[in-house]
């Protein structure tokens, strides 16, 4: 994939009023667990119904076969310090999670959702094609209940299929939204991406109608509340895909990415989300060594969450400690989770050498 220069930004909102603070390190991978050999990185997190806060981990084992940990989040003084590791919790046990050099389940999220009584996940399904987005769902963060891939309805009006793309960074809203006709709906962010060469040699990227920049970006699908009430597993049939935010700053440069789930804010929807700056080498999936992975955060329209209100001009939180800046991909600060903790947030993030940071989460004082 080629990037493209930014020269100068073209947004003119304003800046989003949070700022992040490193907390410390919670979760380092423990020596002689077969399934940390190779790292525990980019977690999902929730509550149980003990009221406990539990973190559920990407755990990567030798092969880079990755499984989903869950360990309950040890606090000292109201701030994150630890973790008290419960076992794995999802793992690639089915066919399409499973290639023949390769299988995962990779990066989860985890959003509450009150009106379901459900925890629901978004995982990357590692299989025989590659990544694809899948969902979960459960009751107390310890059994899940697979649902399956995501199938995204086509839109004719993109003359493209979403599903023949690779899908990362699926994230859903906690509460139901409305759609573009403003039907009540349950809300997915995501992030397609449009080079297919790593599938078919010199097929190269295929571009949904009026998109012309090439960077992946963030989007958002919906599925009806009446039809997820009336079968949880329509879900997965998500639609009326709409952009919401390509790359705008230099430190995103490459492409942009959903973090943890949204936090409704006075001014509308916070989303902390990643960016791409620097170079990328061979295929994207590879290990990237010439890349700079940054935090940054946007709102979104409480009316309309496909439109941005403000955006970060600048990284919340970028790679400047050893545990940021060295590791098997060097310079990452991944977000993945947040969570409300004696009333301050915190955000749980992935790092360059395969640890899990912690950041607080503060409101600017005007």
């Amino acid at each position: 994939m080629t990037s493209q220069s930014i020269a100068t930004p073209v947004t003119s909102l304003p800046t989003v009023p949070f700022t992040l603070t490193r907390a410390g390190v919670i979760m380092t991978p423990e020596e002689g667990n077969e399934f940390e050999a190779d790292g525990v990185l980019n977690p999902a997190s929730g509550r149980g119904p003990d009221g406990e806060l539990y973190l559920l981990p990407r755990l990567v084992s030798k092969g880079n076969v990755s499984r989903v940990g869950l360990a309950k989040i040890i606090i000292e003084n109201g701030v994150p310090t630890g973790v008290d590791r419960m076992g794995v919790v999802l793992a690639p046990d089915e066919g399409w999670e499973r290639g023949t050099n390769n299988a995962g389940t990779e990066d989860p999220r985890t959003t509450w959702v009150p009106s379901l009584g459900l925890h629901l996940m978004t995982y990357v399904a590692y299989g025989p094609m590659g990544p694809r987005m899948a969902f979960a769902h459960s009751t107390d963060l310890r059994s899940w209940q697979r649902l399956g891939p995501c199938f995204f309805e086509y839109k004719a009006e993109l003359s493209m299929d979403l599903n023949l793309f690779p899908n990362k960074d699926g994230v859903f809203f906690p509460e139901p939204v409305n759609d573009p006709d403003g039907v009540p709906s349950y809300a997915l962010l995501h992030r397609p991406m449009w080079d297919l060469g790593w599938i078919r040699e010199g097929e190269g990227e295929h571009l949904p109608a009026g998109i012309t920049d090439n960077r992946p970006g963030i989007w958002i699908s919906y599925v009806s509340v009446e039809d997820v009430e009336r079968d949880i597993r329509n879900l997965v049939h998500m639609g009326k895909h709409t952009l919401v935010a390509m790359s705008e700053f230099e430190f995103e440069e490459l492409k942009i990415g959903g973090g943890p789930p949204p936090i409704r804010v006075d001014e509308g929807w916070l989303i902390i989300h990643h960016g791409v700056a620097g170079a990328l080498e061979k295929s994207a999936f590879d290990h990237q060594q010439k890349v700079n992975y940054s935090a940054a955060a946007m709102i979104l329209s409480a009316d309309d969450p496909s439109i941005v209100i403000a955006r970060s001009r600048e990284p919340l939180l970028q790679p400047e400690t050893d545990d940021e800046k060295s590791g098997i991909v060097p310079n990452v600060v991944f977000p993945t989770a947040i969570e409300e903790i004696d009333g301050q947030l915190f955000v749980f993030y992935g790092m360059a050498d395969s640890k899990i940071g912690v950041a607080r989460l503060d409101r600017v004082v005007a």
